[in-house]
């Protein structure tokens, strides 16, 4: 593989016009595509498998057209002080919003709430639901201000009138925080290289790839029905591997013009090397993304293919865009303080060995204490990331309803109302779908449901039975006495449903739980069952990877461990910050409560991808010392030398770019940008800065032991470029010097 990606770095170099134009033309090409695409109006999210899925199939076939999965909107009406709702003046004034609200596009129905029982026992609070025929996402911003405009009217007469329900979610805006994360990486990028030119190439080409792949997903969002946090997802991703990717590769050539490397010579190199890495770190997010489909859960599945096509781009993009950018700037790449040691180590004679004889940097000078001190400070990391992951075992899983929102929020004023005039459960019913197809007296069977259902404990109310026209399937609610996001109402839901099993034996009826909440639940169980599968599936693929590219059994090991490690250290800090409420002001965190049910699986699909992006291009250069015969103990300092400032920079950009997120009005992408940015720093500063060398330095050399067997079998993808290296020890000394006085002539010019 080094020799291939060698060969496709100097091509870069070489036809820089070309690789450079083609990249230009197809971001031209797709955001043309994008722009002309239909905007995505659908927010499916179908859980396939479950029984709350399926109750919605089966009503949505035996009462055609009345759009269950459609949006909703609550009205929430309060009197004035001293007053009440059925005095006649705020009587009329009810009504008249009410009959304005069914006025309104895509309403499909609309309850009054005197004649539906939805005032409360002191009369002061009442509520009207309104039902639309599209989803919350297919609403028309019309429709949206008729449904505000009308909350308006009423309380222009009087009354206190929130609004709660999907009817008013909108896409969500990350906020100006992602800008800020970009700016940062800048800065870091300006330090690091010294160089505006080095800084600005990962930017360009990272900024260039998410354009290609969010562009992709928006053109492509109508006809996959992607949801609307794919692509805020998908740039999360891409931006922070896009400039990762970019900078690993720029530094190598750095390195390999001051080795003493002419320029295009320097950009084979580093695309044999730096690439190869690039390639199967690359391979690491990848996987883990895809990965994901394991869950069956169709949006889960889409959000990581498409994240997994962005990432993708960025490899192909730090591949061929980079080294075409390097035949533009050349030595240009270097800081003027290097180009100018440089130039004057190659006229005194002593090239590229003369400049290399600097202090030790601070890469060499820690690695050498973590190796003098291994056991101290495998046992610091180890026992500080434990710390932090205890609160991993109060973590509770669930899906935001209004509840979750800030208190400032009408939403979150209208579900305060309704549990406080009608009790917790009002904010989350249950909905019941009676079968009753195979039963002898399907009225008579429901009716056993009503009543089996209503001595269930936990249950406040359960609604008369409405029946579709063929008379065999029944559709009723149930109001629970707990609020929807609590353990209480999911054991009601499983009391239901093992009380349904008794009732399909005795009536042939069968009846099925459903509704946002049982949806919610089932959703929360299928992510945890899937969790431990999908975990051994990706670990598996990426050991398996990892022994090919260190043809080792111990460091693959290790790089998986270390990674659970950080994983969970990091799910423990999103507990103590969104469930604990911990430093939840300095986040932005307004109101904490369960840890939404994708979280964890996602953090831990994206976080071992990433965590393995450190485990490669940091070991892969300790790994090519070791190959070229260096000890155990001086490879590892080796790496460090030429690999930690790179690492080290490549992750506060990382982190930076993960943070921006948080500022995200959408609480998933809240949670997770703060959960990668956390693991990130967890990962690259704990296990890979300080446990990775302590636990190389114990093994010595058989850290690298591979079975004689397993050595045969497994393909040499060459991935530290020792075949690279034979060339160029084969080469003359009069080529060598040649090649020296060309770089003396390349750096002069610039």
């Amino acid at each position: 593989m080094a020799t291939f990606l060698y060969k496709l770095g100097r091509f870069a170099f070489r036809r820089r016009h070309f690789v450079v134009l083609i990249w230009v033309a197809l971001l031209a090409a797709v955001g043309v595509g994008a722009a002309s695409a239909p905007a995505a109006t659908s927010n499916s999210f179908s859980i396939p498998g479950t029984e709350a899925q399926k109750a919605f199939d089966l009503l949505d076939e035996r009462f055609p057209g009345s759009n269950f999965d459609g949006a909703t909107g609550r009205v929430v009406f309060e009197a004035p002080k001293g007053e009440t709702l059925t005095d006649p003046a705020n009587r009329k004034a009810v009504l008249k919003v009410v009959g304005e609200l069914g006025e309104g596009q895509q309403v499909g129905h609309v309850t009054d709430p005197y004649k539906s029982k939805s005032v409360s026992k002191d009369r002061t609070t009442a509520f009207t639901q309104v039902s639309y025929d599209v989803s919350a996402f297919e609403l028309k911003e019309s429709t949206r201000d008729a449904l505000k405009d009308a909350a308006d009217h009423g309380r222009d007469e009087g009354l206190t009138v929130e609004i709660g329900g999907d009817a008013l979610e909108s896409i969500p805006e990350t906020g100006a925080s992602e800008i800020i994360g970009i700016g940062v990486s800048a800065v870091v990028l300006v330090i690091t290289f010294g160089s505006l030119v080095a800084a600005g190439m990962p930017l360009l080409t990272a900024l260039i790839g998410v354009g290609i792949g969010v562009s992709s997903i928006t053109a492509l969002s109508s006809a996959l029905d992607l949801s609307s946090t794919t692509a805020t997802l998908a740039t999360m991703i891409g931006l922070a591997v896009g400039i990762d990717y970019a900078l690993f590769i720029v530094s190598r050539y750095r390195a390999e013009l001051v080795e003493g490397n002419k320029p295009e010579e320097a950009a084979g190199r580093a695309v044999g090397t730096a690439g190869s890495a690039v390639v199967f770190a690359g391979l690491t997010v990848v996987i883990a993304l895809v990965g994901l489909a394991v869950v069956n859960i169709p949006m889960l599945t889409k959000m990581g293919m498409a994240a997994a096509g962005t990432v993708a781009i960025a490899v192909v993009i730090a591949l061929t865009m980079i080294p075409a950018l390097l035949g533009y700037a050349r030595g240009r790449v270097l800081g003027r303080t290097a180009r100018k040691k440089l130039a004057a180590a190659g006229e005194d004679g002593d090239g590229a060995a003369g400049a290399a004889e600097e202090k030790p940097n601070m890469g060499t000078r820690w690695a050498r204490f973590v190796l003098r001190r291994p056991v101290m400070v495998l046992l610091a990391g180890v026992i500080g990331l434990g710390a932090i992951a205890l609160p991993v075992s109060s973590l509770e899983l669930g899906l935001p309803d209004d509840g979750a929102k800030p208190t400032s929020t009408t939403q979150r004023k209208a579900y305060d109302t309704l549990a406080t005039s009608f009790g917790p459960g009002v904010n989350g019913p249950l909905m019941l779908a009676v079968d009753a197809q195979d039963s002898d007296d399907p009225k008579a069977a429901t009716q056993r449901v009503v009543k089996t259902v209503s001595g269930v404990d936990g249950v406040a109310g359960v609604t008369k039975p409405t029946f579709n026209k063929s008379g065999d399937t029944a559709m009723l609610t149930v109001i629970p006495e707990s609020k929807p996001s609590s353990v209480d109402t999911e054991n009601l839901v499983a009391d239901i449903r093992d009380a349904s099993d008794g009732l399909k034996a005795d009536t042939g009826a069968d009846t099925l739980v459903t509704g946002t909440t049982a949806m919610n639940i089932d959703v929360s169980k299928k992510l945890n069952d899937a969790l431990v599968p999908y975990l051994a599936l990706v670990v598996g693929l990426a050991f398996l990877l990892l022994m090919v590219v260190f043809r080792s059994i111990l460091v693959p090991l290790k790089a998986a461990l270390g990674f659970l490690l950080s994983v969970v250290a990091a799910l423990g800090a999103v507990v103590a910050v969104f469930q604990w409420g911990w430093l939840a002001d300095v986040f932005a965190v307004e109101q904490t409560g369960p840890v939404m049910s994708m979280v964890p699986i996602f953090m831990v699909g994206v976080v071992f991808g990433l965590a393995m992006d450190y485990e490669v291009f940091l070991v892969t250069r300790m790994r090519e010392a070791y190959v070229h015969g260096e000890r155990p103990g001086q490879a590892v300092v080796t790496g460090f030398r030429h690999g930690a400032r790179v690492v080290t920079a490549a992750a506060v950009i990382m982190i930076s770019v993960f943070a921006g997120f948080i500022g995200s009005s959408e609480s998933m992408v809240k949670m997770i940008g703060f959960g990668l940015a956390v693991a990130v720093l967890f990962d690259a500063f704990v296990v890979r800065m300080a446990i990775v060398p302590a636990v190389l330095g114990l093994l010595g050399k058989s850290a690298w032991w591979l079975p004689r067997w397993m050595d045969k079998v497994l393909p040499n993808v060459d991935v530290e470029g020792e075949r690279l290296q034979k060339p160029a020890a084969a080469g003359s000394a009069e080529g060598e010097a040649a090649a020296g006085d060309a770089q003396d002539s390349e750096l002069s010019r610039v």
